[in-house]
């Protein structure tokens, strides 16, 4: 059942017109790693700082700005993943690299969560109890941009 309605998504004209165009697929790939470094790049200072790194650097301006064009990053890459993902839908869903990704993308969008949750308190340095989910962050969303690269391989 699963196999056939993603094998429906793949061969849906506008998918397949994607799939084949030597345009616009590129374009679809270079937004989602634009989408990436968006996320990543900002995720990574705003982590940096949640851990402890730069106290003196007040946090809140840091994680109006870097927050949000986190969130847009992330947007841009789901909205340009997804539409990747549909090209090759039932080879992906078979890769064991993708949904390690896809698991990855959920812990790390859960910790993210939480953090957002937090940042009401941490007006100042960094507390101590946000320092290891802005760790755990940083693995999270590094291990989501190497498996993204390795499903390309594998």
């Amino acid at each position: 059942m699963i196999d056939a309605a993603l094998s429906a998504i793949e061969a849906w004209a506008p998918i397949a017109a994607l799939r084949n165009s030597m345009l616009v697929y590129p374009l679809v790939n270079a937004g989602h790693i634009l989408g990436v470094a968006l996320l990543v790049g900002s995720v990574l200072p705003l982590d940096l700082r949640l851990a402890g790194l730069w106290p003196q650097v007040r946090l809140v301006p840091v994680w109006r700005m870097l927050s949000r064009t986190a969130a847009s990053g992330f947007l841009l890459a789901l909205l340009t993943g997804l539409l990747l993902f549909a090209t090759r839908a039932t080879e992906y869903v078979e890769s064991m690299l993708f949904l390690a990704k896809l698991a990855l993308i959920l812990a790390a969008g859960l910790n993210a969560a939480w953090l957002a949750r937090r940042f009401r308190t941490l007006l100042g340095p960094s507390p101590a109890v946000v320092r290891p989910a802005a760790v755990a962050s940083i693995f999270a969303w590094v291990g989501v941009l190497v498996l993204g690269r390795l499903v390309g391989y594998f």
